[in-house]
């Protein structure tokens, strides 16, 4: 099992037991009662078949997502042992995800994706292995939609995103979940996982997604 680390970045607890930085958080992952579907983008907005290098290019593919969805990117940051990046949320401490954010009007991806890191992890020293080629788009269940709604104040079906595969060139010290100071912090705690356990722990509305981005880094994750 992956060591867990808290916001607190100098302790190193000697067992895999999560320590809650937070407390009086339900134990119980959060369920939904049905999986949104996955779309995925026409054959036409498909660059390639499978994850491209993005170091042969000066941009990212820019291909318009279906109307109605938000602009994201997605970051699958990994490490010297290909293990994955996730984090546990402040708001549902029990929902494990990858580092995620919208991308800003005129931005590209590429760079949206290098501030999110940042903003959400401290993580600088990293840089893009590959992307997926092609938008992966998913609804929100209901209640969230609802949520996001009031946050946001707009009213998206879901959103479409854009992947990225990072490599962490630095040390583990250099992550830091309170961020770079520009955004609220988002999460609690934090792990290196597998693949599969990256998948195993996500809400229910997230997995469809999370298989399709393994499976489009899966290469590069051996």
């Amino acid at each position: 099992m992956a060591l867990y680390r808290s916001l607190v970045l100098h302790h190193r607890p000697t067992s895999p037991t999560v320590i809650p930085l937070f407390r009086n958080y339900p134990s119980k992952a959060l369920k939904f009662s049905s999986l949104p579907f996955l779309h995925r983008c026409s054959k036409s907005q498909v660059s390639s078949s499978s994850a491209r290098c993005c170091s042969s290019s000066s941009s990212s593919s820019m291909e318009s997502p279906p109307e109605g969805y938000r602009r994201n990117v997605g970051v699958c940051l990994m490490n010297s042992s290909k293990k994955i990046f996730t984090a546990s949320r402040l708001d549902i401490p029990s929902a494990w995800q990858m580092p995620q954010g919208g991308i800003d009007e005129g931005e590209d991806p590429r760079v949206a994706v290098m501030r999110e890191l940042k903003e959400e992890t401290g993580v600088h020293s990293a840089e893009i292995v590959a992307e997926a080629p092609h938008w992966i788009t998913y609804d929100f269940p209901p209640d969230v939609r609802e949520k996001l709604k009031v946050r946001w104040g707009s009213d998206w079906k879901g959103q479409a995103q854009k992947w990225f595969l990072l490599k962490f060139t630095g040390k583990d010290e250099e992550i830091n979940l309170l961020g770079d100071g520009t955004e609220k912090p988002e999460f609690g705690e934090w792990s290196w996982t597998s693949p599969d356990q990256v998948i195993e722990h996500a809400v229910d509305f997230k997995k469809p997604v999370y298989k399709e981005v393994m499976s489009a880094f899966a290469s590069h994750l051996q």
